[in-house]
């Protein structure tokens, strides 16, 4: 079996925010595949378990949303892929990505954390890093030289963004289906090499 966590901070206060992008990937692909609303459980997690209709096969998944909020969403992955028996290596985690141009996609195996505290306690609780993730650019405040990153990546997309905030979720939710179907290595020359914004017009 395979687990799909979306990363963000639990609350209606946060959900539209670039940090919890993770949460509407998953949210995507449980309405995508008719898993139904995910559900509380007592590992600190939303889950909802389901079939992943890829490429012809079906393949079990978990969907997971950590409720512990960011920091602490390590403690809610382990025991809920402990409770499950699922290897590090079959996770795939969705997360927001500041090195990333807004709406730009990466697939990646394995790797640091690069500062992001949802990932910090993901490899600091699994004792490993060999999760698979789907890296979702949302840009830096003011560009490169941006300051006060917390701040950015607790507030919201600007509203004038919306279409294309949309088509990266969808964009993000087909780069996991791909890892599941197909592996993390098909995943990457697939997405990793596109060149144009999804959404974007010319």
């Amino acid at each position: 079996m395979w687990m799909i966590v979306g990363l963000g901070n639990p609350g209606t206060k946060y959900e539209r925010n670039r940090h919890n992008i993770g949460f509407r990937v998953v949210d995507e692909l449980a309405r995508r595949h008719g898993f139904g609303a995910l559900r509380a459980s007592k590992l600190g997690a939303d889950t909802a378990t389901g079939m992943l209709d890829v490429g012809g096969q079906r393949h079990k998944v978990l969907l997971v949303k950590p409720m512990e909020y960011m920091n602490l969403s390590g403690f809610a992955v382990q025991r809920t892929a402990q409770f499950h028996d699922v290897d590090v290596e079959q996770i795939v985690v969705i997360h927001d990505e500041i090195d990333l141009d807004f709406a730009r996609l990466r697939v990646k195996a394995g790797g640091g954390h690069g500062g992001h505290n949802g990932l910090r306690s993901m490899v600091e609780q699994l004792g490993s890093s060999e999760f698979q993730r789907v890296r979702v650019g949302v840009g830096k405040p003011g560009g490169a030289g941006g300051k006060d990153v917390a701040g950015y990546v607790l507030s919201d997309f600007p509203a004038a963004l919306a279409s294309e905030v949309d088509a990266l979720i969808t964009l993000a939710a087909s780069a996991a289906e791909t890892i599941v179907g197909s592996g993390v290595s098909a995943a990457m020359n697939q997405f990793n090499s596109k060149a144009e914004r999804p959404g974007a017009t010319t």
